[in-house]
C-alpha cells in the first residue's frame, strides 16, 4: 500500500470531491504536508489517509465534524487511553439520546400520518357509498 497520497487520490478512494476533502482540511481534521509552489501541492500521508476514513466514519454515524475532530484529535495525543476512551463513549451516548428522540418524534409523525390516512379513506368510502345511492 502506498504511503503518500495525493488530494485526487483520496478523492477517488473515497468517492469525495477534492473540494470536500479541502473542507476538512480547513476544519483541522486533515493536516497535508504542502510542496510545490506556494504550497499548492498536498502530500497526504497514511496517517492523514486514517483520519480522513475516520472522519467518514464519524459523519455516517451522524456526529458533528467538531465532535469528530475532538475524538480523532485525542487519538493522536500522548494521554491516558481512560480518558479519550470515556470522552467517545459520552459523545455516542449524546448522539444516541439525540437519534432516539428523533426516532420519537419520526414515529409520533407516521402515526399521526398513518391515522388522517385512515380517515381520509374512510370518508372516500362514505362519499363513494352515497353518489351510488
Amino acid at each position: 500500500m502506498a504511503t503518500q497520497f495525493t488530494i485526487r487520490d483520496l478523492a477517488r478512494e473515497f468517492d469525495l470531491t477534492t473540494r470536500a476533502i479541502r473542507f476538512y482540511e480547513d476544519m483541522g481534521l486533515l493536516r497535508p504536508e504542502r510542496h510545490g509552489p506556494g504550497g499548492r501541492n498536498r502530500i497526504y500521508s497514511a496517517r492523514e489517509r486514517a483520519r480522513l476514513r475516520l472522519t467518514l466514519r464519524a459523519k455516517r454515524l451522524g456526529l458533528s465534524l467538531m465532535e469528530a475532530k475532538d475524538i480523532i484529535d485525542m487519538y493522536d495525543s500522548p494521554r491516558d487511553t481512560v480518558p479519550q476512551l470515556e470522552k467517545f463513549i459520552t459523545v455516542l451516548a449524546e448522539h444516541r439520546k439525540q437519534l432516539e428522540n428523533q426516532m420519537r418524534e419520526i414515529q409520533a409523525n407516521l402515526d399521526e400520518v398513518k391515522q388522517h390516512e385512515k380517515e381520509a379513506r374512510q370518508l372516500m368510502t362514505k362519499y363513494r357509498r352515497s353518489e351510488t345511492d
